[in-house]
């Protein structure tokens, strides 16, 4: 697992790729604009958007904004998608 800080300016955006291992991006200030090609949303502080391994997005901000990258596997192995399940 790695975790890495990302800090973006109002207007700035993270141009469209593709990630080899999933990663869960925490907001903690400000919000997100998110698109994965087959929709678009918005994270705000305290949410978290699950990315899974292959699929394209991309992000701005419009307001200055801080967030964490978790990357949750190793490049080269073969990775899972996530699967977010409740307690019962």
């Amino acid at each position: 697992m790695r975790v890495v800080g990302l800090r973006l300016e109002s207007g700035q955006n993270v141009p469209e790729h593709r990630n080899a291992i999933p990663v869960a991006l925490i907001v903690t200030v400000g919000r997100l604009h998110f698109d994965d090609g087959s929709g678009q949303g918005e994270v705000v502080a305290g949410e978290m958007l699950l990315i899974n391994p292959g699929e394209r997005h991309t992000y701005r901000a419009d307001v200055e904004t801080s967030a964490y990258l978790v990357f949750a596997g190793l490049p080269g192995v073969r990775s899972r998608t996530w699967s977010v399940r409740q307690k019962g």
